[in-house]
Order: structure tokens, then sequence, then C-alpha cells
């Protein structure tokens, strides 16, 4: 899970792509940086940490350019190496650089495939620099005059040689900005205008709200498998590039990743958590129509949406019992267990008197790990709760996600191998409700019936790609667990020195 946005302007763009990453926060929260392009030249800067904290007045100053490319990153496998952070640079062909969101599934096979065939070298771990060189590879098959179609021929031969979920967004020097899309739609990308005194500006972006925030029109999501290439008078072309492709999004995006005033593939996401707490409360009515709730309660932020139309639709009274510290970040993103079992205490205060003597179903979008839920109903025992009861607006997550969610390994699940309810007596709840997963698809489809089929590996050990063995399950489960994920931190460092992070990349 990353953010990303490009920006083709008549004007500088380096605060608009920072206003807009500012609004795509929420997709990661480890790393950011930003890079233009300006006469020729590519100025770059990208460091770990959040938008407001990389980004000073005098890095922005020297953003110059009316082409630029942003990224806001969470490490996928594990990685939070400044070197890792985004966007990546190759100066041949031409000069490209790019972000990424997403993962790809055959990342070490196209690697050696890089080194061996492509003669190209790849400097980090991360699938994103495979990427690009990728890209760039296929791109300088077209010769030294690129034209449209020679763009959407180099991004057809992407999509046949990398698998998984993914969108990319690049920028070609003295040619122009290109975006491309998974030929399933994994991952989300919109684009839209802006019409100004001097033309047209162009921006793409991985949630409708950044469009939003710099006054874009939403003109549509990217089509599975479709490329947008703007060329330097800002004229937008498209293709569609893939062989087969199909809509699949994630799923998860509604559930948990996407703010809820995102519009994905013609659904608003807050109308989609509307939906699964409306569904959430019918299954309440049906499994234990006598319950004995007195207040619903939700976990916020994500949860918020749906706990109130549960607490509307079963006529029980909604209260907001915790208050959140805003200046910690999102728990299920951070890097290592120990930290997100410090967070929550920092990060939420119970108020007493809306617990006191009361049954409390608690709300929350998801269990992961089952670290966050169980604190926080220890802290509703100890406001004064007679009973609490917990409910997850998706149902349970039992497999790791290989297209761009760092979900940790699959032992790591709370819910794996588990009933829901040994996951409820595990977490300390007196009852446990989950989401139906039909339950959770036809939530996305009542608000878009274009929706049919959804990528929900997490919930159902379904790979849409059909590349997924159990042999890559266990290299993932190997790399993604915390004892890994802290041996990759220490190693980091290494990198650290290598890269400048602040850099004019001349041609």
């Amino acid at each position: 899970m990353c953010g990303i946005v490009g920006l083709m302007a008549n004007q500088a763009v380096n605060q608009a792509i920072y206003d807009a990453l500012t609004v795509l926060q929420h997709r990661g929260q480890d790393a950011a940086g930003m890079m233009t392009w300006n006469e020729g030249r590519f100025l770059l800067r990208k460091s770990n940490g959040l938008v407001r904290d990389v980004f000073h007045t005098r890095h922005m100053a020297r953003l110059k350019g009316n082409l630029g490319i942003g990224h806001v990153r969470y490490p996928t496998a594990g990685s939070s190496s400044e070197a890792e952070s985004q966007p990546f640079y190759v100066n041949s062909p031409y000069g490209i650089s790019l972000a990424h969101n997403g993962n790809l599934t055959n990342a070490e096979q196209i690697k050696q495939e890089l080194f061996s065939s492509d003669l190209r070298h790849i400097n980090t771990s991360s699938d994103s620099e495979v990427l690009l060189n990728v890209f760039a590879h296929e791109l300088g098959k077209q010769g030294p005059h690129l034209q449209p179609g020679d763009i959407f021929d180099a991004v057809r031969r992407v999509h046949r040689r990398c698998r998984g979920g993914y969108v990319a967004v690049a920028i070609i020097n003295g040619v122009g900005m290109v975006a491309f899309r998974d030929p399933c739609g994994i991952r989300p990308v919109v684009f839209g205008t802006r019409q100004t005194e001097t033309g047209q500006d162009v921006m793409i972006a991985s949630e409708s709200v950044a469009l939003d925030v710099g006054g874009f029109q939403l003109e549509r999501d990217l089509a599975p498998g479709e490329a947008i290439f703007v060329d330097m008078n800002a004229q937008i072309h498209t293709q569609q590039c893939a062989d087969r492709p199909q809509l699949v999004p994630c799923i998860f995006e509604h559930v948990y990743l996407a703010r809820p005033d995102s519009l994905m593939d013609g659904a608003y996401v807050y109308g989609t958590r509307l939906m699964m707490g409306r569904k959430l409360a019918d299954r309440i009515k049906s499994e234990w129509p006598d319950h004995d709730i007195d207040v619903v309660i939700p976990i916020p932020d994500t949860s918020r949406t749906s706990a109130l139309e549960l607490a509307q639709h079963l006529g029980v009274t909604y209260r907001e019992g915790f208050m959140k510290n805003r200046y910690i970040g999102r728990t299920f993103i951070m890097p290592g267990q120990t930290l997100r079992k410090k967070s929550v205490r920092q990060k939420l205060n119970a108020i007493d008197v809306e617990f006191k003597g009361k049954n409390v179903l608690l709300v929350d979008d998801s269990i992961v790990r089952g670290t966050t839920c169980k604190q926080i109903i220890q802290m509703a025992r100890e406001a004064g709760a007679n009973k609490v009861y917990f409910a997850s607006a998706a149902p349970p997550v039992r497999y790791p996600n290989v297209y761009g969610i760092d979900m940790p390994a699959a032992s790591e699940l709370i819910a794996h191998g588990r009933t829901e309810e040994e996951v409820g007596e595990l977490i300390g709840a007196d009852r446990i409700v989950y989401q139906d997963l039909d339950d959770l698809k036809n939530a996305c489809r009542e608000v878009n019936p274009a929706l049919d089929e959804f990528d929900c590996s997490v919930f159902d050990g379904a790979y849409i790609t059909g590349d997924i063995d159990a042999a890559y399950l266990a290299d993932l489960e190997a790399s993604r667990n915390d004892i890994a994920k802290q041996e990759q931190s220490a190693g980091d460092h290494a990198l650290v020195g290598m890269h400048n992070q602040d850099d004019d990349i001349d041609d």
C-alpha cells in the first residue's frame, strides 16, 4: 500500500504534488519523495518520514518544473531503508523516473532476467526498481523518437513480463508522463484535468481525493491493463495494453486502505462502508436477535462509517468512546510488533462514562494480528464496561496479501487456522461478530452494480493472478514475519550511506 501522484501543468507543480501527497498520507507513513523535471534535468527529494517532515522550504525551492511525480511509501516486504524510498530513476534510455504502488509477484525471476539478458543492475531489494528497469528496457526497443504508440507498445510488453498488482506513474525526459495499471486492476488509479487560463493540467493519482484537493475534475479510473500518456503539450492519449484485462479490484481498499471520500472504480468508499455496517447489522439480527447491546462504539477512524450505520440499523445508541491522538500513525502499517503494541495506548484513550456499566459493541474495520483489538477490549473493561462484544466490518483475515499490502506472515494472522469463536477468546471478547464475505462483496456491488469480482485473497486465499503456490507463500512467510523485518531493518542501515536523498540528476 503506497500512494502515487503525477502532474503535468502549466505552472510549477511542487506545491500541488505536496498537497496531493498530504491527502494520500494514509497510504504510507514510512517515506515520501518527489521528483520534478525542469529543462532536461530531474530534481529529487526523498527521505524517510511523513510528507510534512521530508519536504522543507529549501527542498521545495529546488523542486522546479511543470512536470513531476510523488510517492508515499510503506514497506511491503519490510524494508524501510531510505535507499528504497521513491521515486526511482534510470538514465538509460532517455532518462526515466518512476513511482509505483503494488507488488510484483515474479520480481525475483525478472531481476535475474534483467541481469542476464537485459544487462541491467538492480541496486535495491525493491520491486519498484525492477518495474522501472523492465519499463526502461522495453521502451529502449522503440528507438530515439517516441510516439504515443511506441510507449503503449512498451507498456504492453511490461504487462506480459510482470505479474501481480501494480500501478506506476513515470516521467520520460522531454517526452511526457505515463501511467499504467495491472491487467486485473487490483491497485487503484484515477486521472483528472483542470482548466486554467494557460491551458490544461493533468493529474494522475492513487485516489480521487488527491484530485479534489488540487481542484481537478475527475475524468475516470484507468481501466485494468490501460495506459495513459500525457505529452509535453498536456494532451491525453490512452490505450488498452493488456491481452486479457479483467477488473478484479482489491476489496480491502474499501475495508481499510482508502479514504472514505474517495471514489474507486465508480464506487464511493463512504457508501461501501455504510453498506458494510448495514450488512453486519443484518447478520446480528439474524444470528443474535435477542442481543443485549446497550451502545455501539467505533474504534476510530476507519470503522466510524460502518459503526454508525450498524447502530442505526440495529436501533442501538451510537457513541464515541475513544479519543484519538492524531499525532500517532496508523497501527496496521507500523513496521514492528513492539512498536505496534506500544502505540495503541498512546493513540487511544477511553471515555469512562460511555463504558461504565454498559454492554458495549466495539466495531473495527478488520482484525489482522489481533494485537490492537485485544488491548482495546482491555481498555473498555478497565473503563467499566459490563460486557465487551467485538464486531469486524470485514471477514476473518486468514491469508497474506501478495499484491501490495503488507499483511503479515500467515502465522501472525490471528484468524489463520482458527474459528471465529477461538479468535474471540484470544482477544478477550464476550462475543465476536464477523462480516460474511458474500455480504462484503454485495456491499460494494450495491454502491456500484458494475463491480462484479474482487480480489479477496486475504479472506479466501484465492490469488487471481494464478501464479501463487505453496512455495511462494513459504518464502513470503519467511520474509514477512517480524523477526525477518527486524533483521532487514538492521541491514538497511548499510544502504543509507549509498543513497543521496536530495539530488539533481543530469542526463
